[in-house]
């Protein structure tokens, strides 16, 4: 696939047919076995069987931790294949590692639960990691016109940090055009601003903090029409509510570090990809296994990569995440209910509220995975995630004393815990992008965002209701 010019022995041949067949036995138990599974059993097993774990293992029921930064060769042959990528290997952890497998396996099959086609995973090492890791290969020069200017769109309504590194990094230090879309709802809006020299479409939804959306749908075909890859933020959603893979996204990134690690234990990342994507990039690797092409070639020269632990940690708290994601969410629309009736609150932005004006529209597309299997539903349900945002009436002043008054709140800038924790976007996670950057997201001020967790909702809502009274009593 890769190779570089090094001859094929005889001895390497026979570890590339030994290989073949361990993939090909691979794949079969992945198509015959695990597709067969249900969302939750593959978050708990993966492709980590009985089989493996007696054989090479020592029967360890849990994913080992491989803790070692290279891999040894049984001889110059097997180095050979497996450093022209020819056999799998895991020759130095910058690259890759057998922990970093399991959990990459896992999530890619998450991510592809109810897709037709295939899926793949490359594990960074947060999720910043995974965005640059994601667009970079599609920013190459592939004209040699110096009047060229590369562009991309991205929805304007995005994390703070996905912001600066559109803004800063690509835009003013590399000359790379970000194109905002303020309206992502508008496929008019998308169209009008892809041109010839466009590389991929980016959007974030649920948007973090302000629950921006669009029709993945719509964005995508409109995306695959001009042969350009769909490139989709679904931290927010993860894919026990949203799988935007199935629904015609090219490439899902993923801060692992927030929901699919609710413990808050460490920093990770994942850029998961159908295989055989849209684009206009002339490399068959990229467009064959994206995932696979930048863990053994950008990812392997610039290093992003993640910590065996940090995996294996990651993989733990994903094993419940299901079960996690339908809990939380409820806590969190009992939550926008009570903020909705509070007189000290402005407005509520949860796309789980019927008056939200996107309802309808997340309504199509987040569903609680398998629901219709679970015996305490026997039907498809929506769910819309444990994040959401409010504004405090009384402008920034009084957002910053609710803000102080929260006493079982965590103040914090993490979301996705299984502690509830707030922060207010203005001054902590949207702070560097500007007055006119928050301006262009939509950030006033007064806003705050509020990731609920798992604790009960009433003390949730006692904690919220005595830090506002506080502030009406000021």
């Amino acid at each position: 696939m890769y190779g570089g010019d090094v001859p094929i022995t005889p001895g390497m041949r026979r570890y590339i047919e030994k290989n073949d067949e361990y993939l090909a036995r691979r794949s079969r138990y992945i198509r015959d076995v695990v597709k067969k599974w249900r969302f939750d059993t593959i978050a708990v097993h993966g492709l980590y069987s009985v089989e493996e774990a007696i054989e090479d293992y020592q029967g360890a029921i849990i994913e080992p931790v491989f803790l070692s930064a290279s891999q040894a060769y049984r001889d110059s042959d097997e180095m050979a294949a497996a450093l022209a990528y020819l056999i799998p290997t895991w020759c130095y952890s910058r690259i890759a590692n057998p922990s970093t497998y399991y959990y990459e396996w896992t999530l890619a099959l998450l991510e592809g639960y109810g897709f037709d086609g295939e899926t793949s995973a490359c594990s960074t090492s947060s999720g910043m990691a995974a965005i640059m890791t994601a667009v970079q290969p599609f920013l190459m020069h592939i004209r040699h016109d110096p009047g060229e200017r590369r562009n991309f769109l991205a929805t304007a309504q995005c994390y703070g940090g996905t912001f600066q590194q559109f803004n800063v990094r690509l835009a003013q230090e590399r000359d790379v055009e970000c194109r905002w879309i303020q309206d992502p709802t508008s496929v008019d809006e998308w169209a009008s601003k892809i041109d010839e020299n466009t590389r991929f479409l980016y959007g974030e939804l649920p948007s973090n903090p302000q629950q921006g959306f669009f029709d993945i749908r719509a964005v995508a075909d409109l995306a695959h029409s001009r042969n350009l890859p769909l490139i989709v933020d679904s931290t927010v959603a993860t894919p026990a509510l949203l799988r935007p893979i199935q629904h015609g996204a090219d490439i899902v990134v993923q801060s692992a570090t927030k929901t699919l690690t609710s413990s808050g234990f460490g920093i990770c990342g994942a850029v998961i990809a159908r295989k055989g994507l849209a684009t206009s990039i002339p490399n068959e690797d990229l467009k064959k296994d994206f995932a696979l092409y930048i863990k053994y070639l950008p990812n392997r020269d610039y290093g992003p990569n993640l910590h065996p632990m940090q995996a294996i940690l990651t993989l733990n708290d994903m094993r419940t995440l299901r079960s996690k994601m339908d809990l939380m969410s409820r806590s969190t629309m009992a939550v926008a209910e009570f903020l909705q009736r509070h007189p000290m609150v402005e407005s509520v932005e949860y796309l789980g509220l019927p008056n939200h004006p996107l309802h309808d529209l997340a309504s199509r597309y987040m569903w609680l995975v398998d629901a219709e299997h679970d015996e305490l539903y026997r039907k498809p349900v929506n769910r819309y995630g444990h994040l959401m945002s409010f504004c405090v009436r009384g402008g920034a002043e009084h957002a910053r004393k609710f803000f102080d008054g929260l006493q079982r709140i965590w103040r914090a800038t993490d979301l996705g815990r299984i502690k509830s924790v707030a922060t207010i976007p203005a001054i902590s996670t949207h702070q560097q992008q500007g007055e006119e950057g928050r301006k262009l997201a939509g950030i006033p001020p007064n806003l705050v965002r509020l990731c609920v967790g798992a604790e009960h909702p009433d003390d949730v809502i006692a904690d919220l209701d005595q830090a506002l009274a506080g502030v009406k009593r000021k």
